[in-house]
């Protein structure tokens, strides 16, 4: 029963970080696909450039809420439960971060959108937040910092996800924070590093586009 339970944990995890808001909001406020301007991208920065804040508003936050009720639903489904994989044991904490990475595969590769999604950075900090507050406080702070500072929000994202991994430490060795938390975080950071590694390139060869750069309707995916 457990093991089945784990499944739908995962299953909805990765149907809820499916919902690609930034694709809904730009077809139901411009008509348009978010997917055919700027970055090709479906998270919130495309969506801010190309529709504007109030736009980025609500791709954010629905964004976030994914994966944060992916991990809720986790925590219903997997409460007290246990099971063994070999000498691991699984539990609900494993299952919260199962849940939460899920729902950041499913944005990245959104399969209600044809595996084309986002960077996963919203949804990593709306699970984080479901799993660890403090540490998702602190990485949103340090992607906001990052961004404002340096202009880029592509940095300010990579930036939060490190931040929010090392935080992330000392709450597991000093307070007791369960450890597969710490995989979620670890696991969520790598994945993201890896969908920025476009935005890596441009930035070391001067060509990433600032946060406040316009994308116009007609621009092409680059």
């Amino acid at each position: 029963m457990a093991v089945l339970r784990l499944l739908l944990v995962m299953i909805a995890g990765y149907l809820l970080g499916s919902i690609p808001f930034g694709l809904i909001v730009s077809k139901l406020r411009a008509k348009v696909d978010i997917r055919n301007f700027g970055s090709g991208r479906t998270g919130g920065t495309n969506v801010l450039r190309t529709l504007g804040r109030k736009a980025f508003v609500i791709v954010a936050v629905g964004d976030i809420l994914k994966a944060a009720t992916a991990v809720l639903i986790a925590r219903w489904l997997m409460s007290e439960q246990f099971f063994t994989i070999g000498h691991m044991l699984i539990g609900p904490p494993a299952a919260h971060a199962i849940a939460g990475i899920c729902a950041i595969m499913g944005h990245i590769f959104p399969i209600f959108a044809r595996f084309r999604g986002g960077r996963g950075v919203a949804t990593f900090i709306g699970g984080l937040a479901a799993i660890c507050p403090v540490a998702a406080l602190f990485g949103g702070e340090v992607l906001l910092l990052g961004a404002s500072i340096s202009g880029f929000a592509s940095l300010g994202s990579m930036i939060s996800v490190v931040c929010a991994y090392l935080i992330m430490i000392p709450l597991v060795i000093i307070y007791g924070v369960p450890s597969e938390y710490l995989i979620y975080v670890l696991f969520g950071a790598v994945i993201i590093l890896i969908a920025h590694l476009d935005n890596i390139r441009r930035l070391l060869s001067g060509k990433e586009r600032k946060l406040n750069q316009k994308t116009a309707p007609d621009s092409s995916v680059n």
